[in-house]
């Protein structure tokens, strides 16, 4: 049989990602932040492209229009004259403040001197914060005079981390300086006593016994506490009460002075700012007992095509920029229905979710429902990735609180003899609630636990409750009781 090369034609059908496809997918699971970084890199690139809010503050006109025009006129003057405004306008102070604000305007009270809030600038004033490595260079200052000294100080400086632990030890940097070792324990043993106490330190021990040594309470039963650190995280107190060779009273005083220690001190001097959670969508009860589910304005940019331009510019461009100027319309047109697919996408899973947790939000996480993806999916008609990119980094404000819309999207525990399935979540607020309750009397272990679960018709077994405890970091039943025996005690 002989072979031969042919031509055959087929026909097939595949799914093709576009760019534009994959831009859509990408600002869909972006947040609010992420989307405002793109949108203001796109604009900076595509002149076709705005926000609405400016275009709908340019369409009132009227005294912004003029005084836009006062401007244009004097820059046109002032490029006439080839001269600045400074010089246009010398005797005018409210131009004069804006162009060239020195010290004294600074100073002025806006009662007294008849300037306004709007004027001054508390930024142009106010001082920035102070870091640890400021705080303990000036210390470092008044502690050495000697230049070797300072050196090794510096260099032990430059070894704390955020906390103030010292994150390398004397040994290793004898051999950068060229000290000796006595010299260097010497000046970080001078440094160990500067504030706040417990900087410097190498260890969590180091830095209790540190800031015990400032107060004057590091003596013997104490020093030993801070040896045994590691029984005090297991709750073991009987042996450290024979190893302090101390009584049960004693202890607890000793363990009341510990928790009021830092045992990061140096985080006080952090600049770092929580960012405020902005939320996407809001939901609120209506008058009729239904609840009304809005976007957030604030989390939900919008864009115009400014076609006028486009018209505008288009009519006398040459070729290669009326293929630009094409190029940008249609991408713009592209981010403008993309935006609006992505608001219309998370409304709708937003209210899908409320509508399957309605239980949730009037009663609490008590009757938090399961709820897969999938559900959500078939539900509202989209495939389960795009709910899953939409539940991903979004956040909705509800009458119980703010939450990621991941939040409501849970596993199921069976319910016993056939009964009706439990939310994880719900099971892990009632298992914290339990715990919450105990006495140091009445203490619950894992298999009690899950006796008290099973009375409530949920089906779960101990290894899960060791798993949920520990992922709450809640101690064992072992561990609870020493410490509300010893906190018991403490209150008598």
């Amino acid at each position: 049989m002989a072979l031969s090369p042919g031509l055959q034609l087929r026909q097939s059908q595949s799914m093709v990602m576009t760019p534009q496809l994959l831009q859509s997918i990408r600002l869909l699971q972006m947040t609010g932040v992420e989307l405002e970084r793109v949108i203001e890199a796109e604009m900076e690139r595509n002149p076709l492209l705005e926000r609405a809010e400016a275009q709908e503050a340019g369409s009132d006109g009227g005294a912004d229009g003029d005084s836009a025009t006062e401007r244009v006129s004097a820059s046109s003057i002032a490029e006439k004259l080839d001269s600045s405004l400074e010089n246009l306008f010398p005797d005018d102070p409210g131009r004069g403040d804006a162009l060239a604000p020195d010290l004294a305007a600074q100073w002025r009270s806006s009662a007294g001197m008849g300037t306004t809030a709007a004027d001054w600038d508390i930024g142009q004033s106010a001082s920035a914060p102070i870091t640890l490595r400021d705080h303990v260079e000036e210390q470092i200052s008044f502690a050495f005079t000697a230049p070797a000294e300072r050196l090794i100080a510096a260099e032990l400086a430059d070894c704390l981390d955020e906390a103030g632990y010292l994150a390398a030890e004397p040994e290793s940097l004898c051999e950068s300086l060229g000290a000796e070792i006595s010299a260097v324990e010497a000046v970080l043993a001078r440094c160990q006593q500067f504030d706040p106490p417990g900087l410097f330190a190498r260890s969590l021990a180091e830095c209790l016994a540190l800031q015990l040594k400032a107060r004057d309470r590091l003596d013997p039963a104490m020093a030993s506490l801070m040896e045994n650190l590691e029984l005090l995280g297991k709750r073991d107190f009987a042996t450290l009460r024979r190893i302090c060779g101390v009584d049960e009273e004693d202890l607890v005083e000793m363990l009341a002075e510990i928790r009021a220690l830092d045992p990061k001190p140096g985080l006080a001097f952090s600049g770092g700012t929580a960012e405020t959670i902005i939320p996407d969508v809001s939901v609120k009860q209506a008058p009729d007992g239904s609840w009304a589910i809005e976007l957030n304005s604030d989390a939900m940019p919008k864009v115009l095509v400014n076609e006028t331009y486009f018209t505008t510019v288009s009519k006398n461009a040459a070729k290669e920029d009326r293929a630009f100027l094409n190029e940008c319309l249609q991408s713009a047109n592209w981010i403008a229905r993309s935006l609006d697919q992505r608001a219309r996408t998370i409304l709708k899973v937003a209210s899908e979710i409320v509508r399957q947790q309605d239980a949730f939000l009037v009663h609490g996480v008590r009757h938090l429902k399961p709820l897969k993806l999938s559900t959500v999916a078939d539900a509202i008609g989209m495939h389960e990735s795009t709910v899953s990119r939409v539940a991903a980094n979004k956040y909705m404000m509800t009458p119980r609180g703010l939450f990621e819309l991941r939040y409501f999207f849970t596993t199921a525990l069976g319910g016993s003899e056939g009964g009706e399935a439990h939310s994880s979540e719900a099971v892990r607020d009632r298992i914290r609630s339990l715990i919450d309750n105990e006495t140091a009397k009445s203490v619950l272990s894992d298999d009690a636990i899950v006796e008290h679960l099973a009375k409530e018709g949920i089906e779960i077994a101990r290894r899960t409750i060791a798993k949920y405890r520990e992922g709450m970091n809640i101690p064992s039943s072992v561990q609870r009781r020493r410490e509300k025996k010893a906190l018991a005690r403490a209150s008598a």
